[in-house]
């Protein structure tokens, strides 16, 4: 027969009241913890989450609602998360929108229809009005690698915008001029790191033809297909960025089978590691985002809610800078990604 809370009373020598304040984590004077802790495990008792979550109103349950979980980079994230949660005694429920809004909104819906006691989510649209329903329930939210302009949720990012300038002035300081982005502009990371190509372009006065900037999805066919016609062009670029994980794979697919090579031919670098970069030859050059941080802190802003009992997201202390996870200020917290030497970029 199970043990029960009254065994534990019996045990200890304490009352139901003091035993029921730890099993709820509350505060407790370390030597009736350390009894009640002997008892739960010489006994083997097992808290009955879902009769405690009637009493706390908590259900230890946080959704997580990623864009894509068919995504190395979502994998890897989803990991760290996990590894964070079970930590702090919370299970991840883990929804897929599948870059479907629409589907992104019902996720939304069935995690609040589970009683999460709050939500991370790496969104697939670029507005915030699917988190409304979560945010009429005051539960606790937290946007992951992609922020929602004016949304005024807390989020945890890199500097997409920076990265990618620093990546492609490496191409130019190399001497390049000819420099292709294969890359997008429907999704949000995609954007900001279109925006930092431009940029360094704009401000190095460097005009390229419409033909090198190769945009769409963030997918290993669009990485593939763009490379070659890159390659097919009278005057093909010198140098490629390559705006995530999956169009690198593509790309270095492409030019695998071309007859060009790198970097004599066409110099590459690329936004994310993920593997790729002790998988070709040459080992590429690569802006790599620092994974774990970004969800330990991620994890970090919203277990910090739930802690505080707060009932809705407070977006409106922003940040940037490069302090650890551990000192930022609640709000927007940008990360810096560093950039990976290999030996995928030539001089001209």
């Amino acid at each position: 027969m199970a043990a029960t809370i009254k065994d534990i009373k019996e045990l200890t020598g304490l009352s139901l009241a003091t035993i029921s304040k730890y099993l709820n984590g509350g505060n407790l004077r370390p030597e009736n913890r350390a009894k009640i802790e002997k008892a739960i495990s010489e006994l083997h008792y097992e808290v009955n989450e879902m009769a405690r979550g009637l009493v706390t109103s908590r259900s230890k349950v946080i959704g997580v609602v990623v864009f894509d979980i068919a995504n190395v980079f979502t994998c890897t994230l989803l990991k760290y998360l996990g590894e964070n949660f079970r930590r702090a005694g919370y299970a991840p429920m883990i929804c897929d929108s599948q870059n479907d809004p629409e589907l992104e909104t019902e996720n939304v819906r069935f995690l609040l229809s589970k009683k999460v006691d709050g939500m991370i989510v790496i969104p697939a649209g670029q507005t915030a009005a699917f988190l409304q329903p979560a945010r009429n329930a005051g539960i606790p939210l937290v946007l992951m690698d992609r922020s929602l302009k004016g949304s005024g949720i807390d989020c945890v990012k890199v500097n997409n915008t920076a990265s990618s300038y620093q990546a492609v002035e490496k191409l130019y300081d190399y001497g390049h001029r000819r420099i292709a982005i294969i890359g997008s502009d429907l999704e949000i990371t995609g954007k900001e790191r279109l925006d930092g190509y431009l940029k360094l372009l704009e401000e190095k006065k460097i005009s390229v033809p419409p033909q090198y900037i190769k945009l769409g999805h963030h997918s290993i066919e669009h990485g593939y297909k763009s490379m070659q016609e890159l390659l097919k062009l009278e005057e093909p670029p010198t140098a490629v960025f390559m705006g995530n994980f999956e169009i690198i794979l593509g790309a270095v697919m492409a030019l695998n089978e071309s007859p060009f090579e790198c970097p004599s031919d066409v110099s590459l670098i690329g936004f994310d590691d993920l593997i790729i970069s002790n998988l070709s030859n040459p080992r590429l050059t690569l802006v790599v985002q620092p994974l774990r941080e970004l969800a330990d802190s991620a994890a970090e802003l919203l277990l910090k809610k739930l802690e505080k009992g707060e009932s809705q997201d407070n977006g409106k202390n922003g940040f940037s800078g490069e302090e650890s996870s551990a000192e930022l200020p609640e709000g927007e917290r940008i990360l810096p990604a560093r950039i990976v030497e290999g030996e995928s970029i030539a001089r001209v």
